[in-house]
């Protein structure tokens, strides 16, 4: 088994995880209100078009759809933190082999092995 430099990529995982937190204020920045609210205030305007009230939902959607994907690498962040923290970072959580050096370099959260990773994603 290799040796991880395991603060490297503690402090990989911590600045990026600032840097997700920082993109998630700025989306719930833009998006203060409710969705009524926005569509509302779109539609209040006097030359109010069927297709602005559309793209804001859109828009929205979109936006909400980000924050979801940011909640859940957060919680990714959080976890391969912990595995760092109890000595198990980059180990697969599937099949205890070690995770390819590569692979965490690309995506530092992996709790995976890239092949359990692969069968996941085919189930």
């Amino acid at each position: 088994m290799s040796t991880i430099d395991t603060q490297r990529f503690r402090e990989a995982l911590e600045e990026e995880r600032a840097r997700i937190e920082r993109t998630l204020e700025a989306l719930r920045g833009d998006h203060a209100g409710t969705l009524d609210d926005e569509v509302e205030e779109v539609a209040g305007t006097t030359d109010n078009h069927l297709g602005e009230t559309a793209s804001a939902t859109v828009n929205r959607e979109i936006d909400y759809s980000l924050g979801e994907n940011a909640e859940d690498v957060l919680a990714r962040i959080d976890a391969a933190l912990k595995r760092i923290g109890d000595g198990t970072y980059g180990i697969c959580t599937a099949c205890g082999r070690e995770i390819a050096p590569e692979r965490l370099e690309a995506t530092p959260w992996a709790s995976l092995c890239i092949d359990d990773a692969r069968r996941l994603e085919g189930a």
